[in-house]
């Protein structure tokens, strides 16, 4: 991937999360960047900002006429027919997948790997923040915007390398980390994967490719014969796991504190720097990760206590007496099933209406009953339009299928054009969006609605 020749790095999809990452660090490193994008959005404006040529629309002429000297990356989200990446195919580009860019990347480094159907972006975006607050320092490839930081990539001339692990296109065997997390073995993607079984078949074949140590949700289908590495479980609260937090308590500002258990001892009274029940668990894997890797437990404390957040992820944007709005990225039932949980802890006794915005017709018709057993939990459901995405509409497949059985006590179903005039005439006490479409373009408007009701 580093060559002598290389001068220009071509990204096909540069304003996904991933892709925005490993852009900035071509960037860093010296290289052209540029790329395409469908639309504008605050990532893609951010790597403008940055350097970064940006264009939107589909236009080979954009791409560097010097193929020897041009690396293209592109994310398997693109269409295939797609003009540009039709372009560099048939005029003899290299062309990557951005996994197998990350693989290369990561490939002569420590790599600290971090898995799972949900709780990857958040845990490895600790697992980075512990690490740099505790002087040990690391490099980091990161499925959002971590508040610590304001980016999704860190940069450092440490020998550890932070990577999100995703399972979407098996991207993630394209790493072999010496240290590695799974978090979860969900049933999710199954346009790719057709069923769980697959999906926890390509788990197991990620996890026979870490080196080191594999860290495991307690109780995931993963056994001691299928992998090379050392095994340690971990998990809320299961005393039976290697790692376990144990004396939970809830502060007024919604903060949990909790004594962590694990094979070296107890670290005590680490309070959580983010919200929620589920950001414990995340702590507790997070940290699991930085001991095995030889950080000092006490450092280890203090940097969860200080860590903000990752931005989309229980995100916090108006906290009024009475008044409270929180984001989250939440787009699978466990996903929702959790964030909604965490916040009927963290605000015991209020009234939460939730937006949800579906992502994906595939998704939608696989899970369709399970959102709707997750959504149930909320006193209030505004369940939005699917976001397709990079699919086409699939005939019978709408919110309604959800909509249909969720047995919240109030419910409606609209356009998400619709939105902003109903939240004009709601009566809001915790308010929270949930979704991984474009529903992120609601929170200023709606952070600016909710504001103007002091």
């Amino acid at each position: 991937m580093m060559d002598n020749k290389l001068k220009y790095v071509y990204f096909i999809g540069i304003g996904g999360i991933g892709m925005s990452a490993i852009a900035r660090w071509y960037k860093f490193r010296g290289y052209e960047v540029s790329g395409y994008d469908r639309t504008p959005s605050p990532l893609t404006a951010a790597l403008e900002n940055e350097g970064i040529s940006v264009h939107y629309d589909d236009d080979s002429s954009r791409i560097p006429s010097d193929v020897a000297s041009t690396l293209v990356i592109y994310t398997p989200a693109i269409p295939a027919e797609l003009g540009e990446l039709r372009f560099v195919r048939e005029n003899g580009y290299r062309v990557v997948k951005r996994s197998l860019a990350l693989g290369e990347i990561t490939r002569d480094q420590s790599c600290l790997a971090v898995a799972g159907t949900h709780g990857k972006t958040t845990t490895s975006t600790l697992v980075a923040h512990i690490l740099t607050e505790s002087g040990e320092g690391c490099s980091a490839f990161l499925g959002g915007i971590s508040k610590n930081y304001g980016t999704n990539l860190l940069m450092s001339s440490s020998p550890a390398v932070v990577a999100e692990a995703d399972e979407f296109d098996r991207s993630f065997l394209q790493l072999h980390p010496d240290i590695a997390v799974i978090t979860a073995m969900d049933a999710d993607h199954l346009d790719i994967y057709g069923d769980l079984e697959h999906v926890q078949e390509a788990f197991r074949e990620f996890a026979s490719q870490v080196h080191e140590t594999l860290i495991l949700k307690y109780g995931l289908p993963i056994g001691k014969d299928q992998v090379s590495a050392r095994i340690f479980s971990y998990h809320f609260d299961n005393p039976k796991a290697d790692f376990h937090g144990e004396n939970l308590r809830l502060g007024d500002d919604g903060h949990y504190t909790f004594d962590l258990v694990y094979p070296g001892g107890t670290l005590s009274d680490i309070r959580v720097g983010a919200l929620g029940w589920v950001n414990v668990e995340n702590s507790v894997a997070a940290a699991a990760v930085c001991l095995c890797y030889g950080c000092d437990g006490q450092k280890v404390r203090h940097a969860i206590g200080s860590f903000m957040g990752v931005q989309r992820r229980l995100d916090e944007h108006v906290n009024l007496p009475g008044l409270n709005y929180i984001d989250d990225y939440a787009h699978h039932p466990a996903e929702l099933a959790s964030a909604i949980s965490s916040l009927l802890g963290i605000f015991p006794g209020r009234r939460i209406t939730g937006i949800f915005q579906p992502h994906l017709y595939t998704r939608t018709r696989d899970f369709a009953p399970e959102f709707a057993e997750a959504l149930s939990a909320l006193d209030k459901l505004i369940l939005l339009d699917i976001y397709p995405a990079r699919e086409e509409p699939i005939p019978g497949v709408t919110s309604e299928i959800i909509f249909k059985d969720v047995t919240a006590p109030e419910k409606m179903l609209i356009r998400k054009e619709e939105l902003m005039d109903v939240l004009e005439k709601e009566e809001i006490d915790v308010l929270c969006t949930f979704g991984a479409g474009n529903i992120d373009r609601f929170i200023e408007p709606i952070t600016e609605l909710l504001n103007s009701r002091k």
